[in-house]
């Protein structure tokens, strides 16, 4: 509520426009505004012109930070880390809750760094309708806040936001992706605070950095997270799947939305999630993560090397059938024993995808055979001379492309740098290459 105020000082009056709210069940202000003595005011007033024009605006930003605060609020995030937490309030009246909340807020509106927090909360509309000043958000009142928040407590804060986001929203849960990746940081090699990280290459292409491993499971329907399982940087993927399985079906169990029941104690199996299906990659494939999925009772979908299954490359094309539904896509179906248990196999082909990946490769043979040719021709005007071994060496730089290597075959004639030249090639079926060494494409 907002109210014009009078205080007396040396005899003197001054007024302020104040806000005034209920903190902590108490009335408070805050907020006020200074607006002058009587005379000024009726200065102000008198000047203001027709309609009462202000003297000056502020202008803040609404409607991002009250979109974002209004999802929060609805899924109530800040009482479910204070419940789970506790903890002592880093400023009276803002709970760990409220302070972890707005940072998510601004790591979705427009991220900074904590330092500069209080200093862009003031540019927004924030302040007015969440009743915290910006004066309360000192960056080191945020680092109060997060040290009292443990890695279990982030489990279960995780489980019991996934549960409310479902139910709240009603969110199909019936298919979910899982998947693992790596995150590069800047945290210094000497900082011992984060056990997590670990120096090893990362999907960013960093090798020179510390890495953490992040296994999440998000939702067919809006790709929404529900579960999590962070873990070291140098851990290969499929060592971290029973773990990141683990935090889905304790998710599930919160939620209850899909019938599923059982405890959720790490690397206990007998869990139930029979109307969850789960799609993963091959990078999780192991005969133990197999046997521990299985054991969840929860339906997958996941894929396996071709290059395992040669008797299922050789079955003719005449064999696919059409998929209803997907223009230029046509299936196999068979049944075979994988990773030791039986599965339904179904091999696709995408006319689309064929198309594209031929173009692909026909673009990197064009390089390989122009690469070829110009060590043809260097060999040929004769001006230089290699070994064999050296020549070899080149030809396999030019043809590392494991698909160039099994479409081109290439021989060298000679055997000492001056008998190193070109000869015949010989011709393979559709493809032609010349030069100093001969190519056989098949």
């Amino acid at each position: 509520m907002t109210s014009i105020v009078g205080k007396k000082q040396d005899g003197k009056t001054y007024y302020y426009a104040v806000e005034s709210a209920r903190v902590d069940g108490k009335p408070r202000i805050v907020s006020q505004q200074y607006l002058g003595s009587a005379e000024e005011v009726m200065a102000k007033i008198a000047g203001a012109g027709p309609g009462g024009a202000p003297v000056r605006t502020a202008h803040h930003s609404f409607g991002d930070v009250a979109a974002v605060w209004g999802v929060l609020e609805r899924l109530g995030v800040a009482a479910i880390i204070d419940e789970v937490v506790g903890g002592t309030a880093p400023v009276k009246g803002v709970s760990v809750g409220r302070f972890l909340v707005l940072a998510a807020l601004n790591r979705v509106v427009a991220p900074c760094s904590k330092a500069r927090f209080s200093e862009w909360w003031a540019t927004t509309a924030g302040p007015r309708f969440t009743r915290i000043g910006a004066a309360k958000l000192d960056h080191r009142r945020f680092w109060d806040a997060m040290n009292q928040v443990t890695a279990e407590h982030l489990e279960a804060i995780s489980a019991r936001v996934a549960a409310k986001i479902v139910t709240e929203y009603a969110v199909d849960t019936s298919a979910v992706a899982l998947d693992m990746t790596n995150f590069a940081t800047w945290v210094d090699s000497t900082n011992e605070a984060a056990p997590i990280l670990a120096r090893v290459r990362s999907k960013q292409k960093r090798s020179d950095l510390r890495l953490f491993g992040l296994g999440l499971v998000v939702t067919r329907d809006g790709g929404i997270p529900l579960a999590f399982h962070p873990y070291p940087g140098n851990r290969p993927d499929v060592s971290v799947f029973t773990r990141t399985l683990d935090a889905l079906t304790a998710a599930i169990d919160t939620t209850g939305a899909t019938g599923a029941t059982g405890g959720t104690e790490s690397n206990d199996a007998a869990v139930v999630c029979k109307d969850v299906t789960v799609v993963f990659d091959a990078g999780q494939n192991s005969a133990a993560n197999f046997t521990y999925l299985i054991d969840t009772g929860a339906r997958y979908v996941g894929s396996t090397p071709p290059s395992d299954h040669a008797d299922l490359l050789a079955v003719p094309a005449g064999k696919y059938a059409p998929v209803d539904g997907f223009d230029g896509l046509s299936a196999y179906e068979d049944t075979k024993t994988v990773y030791g248990q039986p599965h339904r196999v179904v091999l696709t082909h995408s006319k689309t995808l064929h198309a594209g990946q031929s173009r692909g490769f026909d673009q990197t043979l064009a390089k390989a055979t122009a690469g070829l040719d110009e060590l043809a021709a260097t060999l040929a005007r004769g001006k230089t001379r290699r070994s064999k071994e050296a020549v070899n060496t080149e030809i396999a730089r030019i043809t590392h492309n494991t698909w160039v290597k099994e479409v081109l075959t290439v021989t060298v004639a000679g055997e000492n740098p001056k008998d190193v030249s070109p000869t015949r090639p010989r011709e393979g079926p559709g493809r032609r290459w010349s030069g100093a060494c001969s190519a056989n494409a098949s």
